[in-house]
């Protein structure tokens, strides 16, 4: 019999759920918190939200809100001088991908010590880490749930994949509310992140019949849902779907990994500031074609997912049908369609290429890939 592992926090979803933040930190054992943030939701108004819970607990709080999209090492290194300098004991992250992950990052160092790039790669923290409440505030990175925090280091211009069980946090607050002050370049942008996250967790070597369940359930509700979320801020059930499905989606990577797409979408973001969604979104059909070959049933059932009838389809056509599907709605949200929409030249192809070989998330990739292959992906992208 197989033997699989399922690591999830404890979890708190639904609207309003942000009020039971003073209450979770204060369970766990919390003195006082560093709220661990960046300006965008500062000036949403969930930063002064979460602070005036705090008061309301008569929980001693301090605030790091310098925080970068496609967070760096420097960031990390400010974050936790405020931790200790203030005399935390717990850290609540307030954000998107980037807080979160940041927020992490600030921990251990701030109980391990040394340089966050010490922990680059799989199982490297060995102390524990202080209590960590998230919130998340896009449905997109899944970080509120998942053993992964992804930092640039900024001298070798690469991000880097920090992947441990430590990094689970101990409770992910997901309140669909905190959805409606993105726009809707943000909301589609993320919204193709989920997307790409149940679709490489249920291809990955590493999927199992834990995490193929959050995948489809999270594919699924994309498939229906991020059209209406983005376009309208008030459709509270098109928001909560979409909470859902990225909730959904960060339980399967987090346990089931990632694959090329992710790969070359760290690469490129490492060394660009270019949001992370809107490169999956150009990538994942071509990643998509690419390992259709290692995994054609499970393409066909992504396409099942996705609402086509399979009755007198091949399985390659079936495939055809779920890129296609994808294709179809980042036009309709108006997500990228090429690499070159946000940046990307082609001179930049081999560094890229090089850089994905090496990263995490391609060894539960569904087919093997070398570096002319990665670059071919590029190219057709581009």
């Amino acid at each position: 019999m197989h033997i699989s592992k399922f690591v999830t926090p404890e979890i708190i979803f639904g609207k309003n759920a942000i009020k039971q933040v003073g209450d979770a930190c204060l369970r766990l054992g919390a003195k006082k918190v560093l709220i661990v943030s960046d300006y965008g939701v500062a000036n949403a108004g969930w930063l002064d939200k979460v602070i005036s819970i705090c008061k309301e607990s008569f929980l001693p709080y301090a605030t790091h809100i310098d925080v970068t999209i496609n967070p760096k090492d420097t960031d990390v290194v400010k974050g936790c001088r405020a931790y200790i300098e203030n005399e935390c004991d717990a850290i609540i992250g307030l954000g998107g991908g980037s807080a979160l992950d940041s927020a992490k990052a600030i921990a251990i160092l701030a109980t391990n010590g040394g340089q966050i790039s010490d922990y680059e790669g799989v199982d490297k923290i060995e102390k524990p880490l202080p209590p960590m409440i998230m919130i998340m505030t896009t449905a997109g990175s899944g970080s509120e749930v998942s053993q992964f925090s992804v930092i640039v280091d900024s001298k070798r211009g690469k991000k880097m994949s920090i992947i441990s069980k430590t990094l689970v946090p101990d409770i992910a607050i997901v309140d669909p509310l905190t959805l409606v002050t993105k726009d809707s370049s943000l909301t589609a942008a993320t919204g193709l992140d989920v997307l790409t996250h149940a679709i490489e967790a249920y291809v990955s070597t590493a999927a199992t019949p834990l995490t193929d369940v959050q995948a489809k359930n999270a594919l699924s509700l994309v498939s229906k849902f991020l059209r209406p979320s983005v376009a309208s801020k008030t459709n509270e059930e098109a928001k909560e779907a979409m909470a859902m499905a990225s909730l959904q989606a960060g339980l399967a990577f987090s346990n089931a990994i990632l694959g090329a797409a992710h790969a070359i979408s760290h690469a490129i973001g490492g060394k660009l500031p270019i949001s992370h969604g809107e490169i999956n979104a150009v990538l994942l059909p071509y990643v998509m074609d690419f390992n259709f070959i290692a995994a054609p049933e499970r393409f066909s059932d992504i396409a099942a997912i996705m609402g086509f009838d399979l009755r007198g389809m091949s399985e390659r056509e079936a495939g055809n049908a779920s890129i296609q599907f994808v294709r179809d709605l980042a036009a309709d949200i108006g997500a990228p369609h090429r690499l070159r929409d946000v940046g990307i030249t082609e001179d930049m192809i081999d560094w890229a290429g090089q850089l994905a070989l090496i990263d995490a998330c391609m060894i539960t990739n569904p087919r093997d890939v070398n570096l002319e292959q990665v670059k071919t992906l590029l190219k057709n992208a581009l």
